[in-house]
């Protein structure tokens, strides 16, 4: 069976080393970059499961790497960072990324997050009942090549993105909270930032170009959580 690979990417070497040493115990090719460019260039061609990625980097901060990285790619990215300001969680998390640390942190804990994040991608693609395409008015969701196409035009998306916004198409008109969403989507007690759903239903909510819409399938209930919206043909 061929092995996951996972791109450790931090100007710290030490951490570097840490968390490599981690990783290799649980049997994943693990690759290192200490910089930015460096970390592009590999993830270009190594095509890594997963990219743990630092936020503080020289050459090209882990931010830009990270929006680099999900224009190109669906690349799992696990973001570190040492500052706990909320704005550069939600910056981080805005452009793509599918979870956060702050350090200093448990290297087991981000083996069971590096888990989560790929034990969550391989239950979606291996799950028969997540292959099913579906259609609303001008829109078509495609499981299967994970794409959402809107009037005939591709809608990018992270996969994070794209596996909640089919959870929450899969339910039309079922309401879901944010702890609902974080267990299916994240697939476990997401220990983060309250408004990691609200950031990523924020971002959906752009690349659809709900305002401009007369369908508004991502609809907010207040004080609860959120619905999908749409009819179906």
């Amino acid at each position: 069976m061929e092995k996951t690979t996972i791109l450790v990417v931090d100007d710290e070497h030490p951490i570097v080393d840490l968390v490599t040493n981690y990783l290799v115990k649980e049997g994943y090719d693990v690759h290192r970059a200490y910089d930015g460019p460096t970390a592009l260039t590999l993830a270009r061609t190594l095509h890594p499961d997963l990219v743990v990625l630092d936020v503080m980097l020289p050459g090209l901060d882990g931010i830009e790497v990270c929006r680099m990285l999900h224009q190109e790619t669906g690349i799992y990215v696990l973001m570190l960072t040492a500052r706990t300001e909320e704005v550069d969680t939600l910056i981080g998390l805005s452009v793509g990324a599918d979870d956060y640390m702050t350090k200093p942190f448990s290297p087991r804990e981000l083996v069971a997050r590096v888990k989560a994040i790929l034990r969550r991608s391989r239950k979606i693609a291996d799950d028969p009942a997540t292959r099913q395409s579906l259609q609303f008015d001008s829109l078509l969701i495609d499981p299967e090549k994970h794409e959402v196409w809107r009037h005939n035009r591709l809608v990018p998306l992270t996969p994070r993105e794209f596996a909640l916004f089919y959870t929450l198409a899969c339910h039309p008109g079922r309401v879901f909270t944010r702890e609902e969403l974080l267990q299916r989507v994240w697939g476990y007690d997401f220990d983060g930032i309250d408004r990691v759903v609200d950031v990523h239903i924020g971002t959906l909510r752009r690349k659809l170009d709900n305002k401009s819409s007369h369908t508004p399938y991502i609809q907010t209930v207040r004080g609860v959580g959120y619905k999908f919206i749409g009819r179906q043909p």
